[in-house]
Order: structure tokens, then sequence, then C-alpha cells
């Protein structure tokens, strides 16, 4: 007799070139009514020039949920390696235009 109670498994592919990641240290979040936006962006120190390296775009229930799973992963890692230090940085000037969320 089949369980028909489990979970169906997803089969997700990773192709090498996004397997290798891109480096960001700074995320430019905004939003409208439909959708967030996050902006994921590789700022160098004199560099006077940044570029949005990806862009990823979620419903506001997707944004909740990556929040979520953002926190509870962070939780976890903490509890095994310590509290992660928040080094107060000098504010940089944006002007992306629309609303400026936070990151």
């Amino acid at each position: 007799m089949e369980d028909n109670n489990k979970d169906p498994q997803l089969n997700i592919e990773l192709d090498q070139d996004v397997a290798e990641g891109t480096y960001s240290n700074l995320a430019i979040i905004n939003h409208s009514t439909a959708e967030f936006i996050v902006d994921f962006i590789n700022i160098m120190p004199g560099v006077p020039k940044a570029k949005v390296k990806s862009r990823i775009i979620l419903t506001p229930q997707h944004a909740k949920r990556l929040a979520k799973a953002l926190s509870e992963n962070v939780r976890k890692f903490e509890k095994a390696h310590g509290e992660i230090k928040d080094y107060e940085q000098p504010p940089i000037p944006m002007n992306f235009g629309g609303t400026t969320g936070e990151a």
C-alpha cells in the first residue's frame, strides 16, 4: 500500500555558473503593493560606481518566508558560532529613485 502522506520531492537543478555564486556586500530592498525587489550590489572601496549584480523579485508572501528563513538561519549560526557583530557603517548615498527600503 502506498503512503500518500509523504511530502513530494522537488528536483532542483543548479548550474555550475550559478553554483559559484556572486559576492554582495549591500542589498537594497524596495517594494510595491504586489512585489518586493531585492538588488544585490558589490561596493568596493575607492570605486565611485557600484553595479547591481543580481535582482530578485518576490511576492510579499515569499518575501516574508525569506525573512523568516534568514532569521532562523542566523539564529542557528549564532548558536553554533557565537553572535554576529554588526559594525556601524557610514551611510551610503543612494539615489536609485522610488521608495527606499532598508537592508
